[in-house]
């Protein structure tokens, strides 16, 4: 074969490389450009949720600091008026009674927990609205609100304490089986946030309300005898007294 014809075949080959290199490039360009615009994709969602949940959080936390400023108010009781004068005028930036206060707290408190039910501020304030509804004696409602946010805390602080609270509206509301059940449950969790002799303590009223006084006794000798420093130890003891007399 001629010199020149080799040097032809070359050069050829050389330019079927080129192309095929170029169509290679092309193809992985295109799959590069598709995998970065997919990428930019999913940062940008990613942002959006970020933005969105900060926004949430940001929304969830004012609405629970003004409920919790409102439940913060002081109460100061109106002086009695003098003999032939009006009554005197409320002192700004105060109620003048608790049941003003909670009152005036409680739908602040719900609205917050409606808002953003499953942020923690709006746990938070569905945990403070169960408390309030429990102290004005509306156990059912109280009752209601505190399933809820043992729904929604998990395993936090609030779904503990809130478990207590509704062991005390079922026992309000002389549901005492299952009160009792709840703190007896509370009493054999090694890992609980709550200190036990709290629990033994009511655990032991639970069962003086159902009438099942051998049990209430062994619940208050467990506090002083487990926990002398207690500052339920006292109670317990006149409680231990108190039943064995009615037995």
């Amino acid at each position: 074969m001629k010199s020149a014809e080799r040097h032809k075949l070359k050069e050829n080959e050389f330019a079927r490389t080129v192309a095929r290199a170029r169509t290679a490039i092309s193809a992985r360009s295109r799959q590069l450009r598709n995998i970065l615009i997919a990428l930019i994709g999913v940062i940008v969602l990613v942002g959006l949720y970020a933005w969105w949940r900060s926004a949430a959080n940001a929304e969830a936390n004012e609405r629970l600091a003004a409920a919790l400023a409102t439940y913060g108010t002081p109460v100061v009781a109106p002086e009695p008026p003098k003999p032939g004068s009006p009554p005197p005028l409320p002192r700004p930036g105060t109620f003048q009674s608790e049941e003003e206060r909670l009152s005036a707290s409680l739908p602040k408190f719900i609205e917050a927990a409606n808002a953003n039910p499953d942020s923690r501020p709006g746990i938070t304030a569905r945990f403070h609205a169960a408390g309030i509804l429990a102290a004005q004696g509306r156990h059912a409602e109280a009752e209601q609100q505190y399933r809820e946010v043992i729904s929604k805390a998990g395993s936090s602080i609030y779904s503990v304490t809130a478990r207590l609270g509704l062991a005390q509206t079922l026992l309000a509301q002389d549901k005492f089986d299952d009160a009792i059940a709840i703190y007896t449950e509370l009493s054999r969790d090694k890992n609980s946030l709550l200190p036990l002799d709290t629990v033994l303590f009511q655990l032991g009223r639970a069962y003086a309300r159902a009438g099942k006084k051998e049990d209430a006794v062994r619940s208050f000798t467990r506090v002083v005898d487990e926990f002398p420093q207690s500052a339920y130890a006292a109670d317990a003891r006149r409680e231990i007294e108190e039943t064995k007399k009615t037995s």
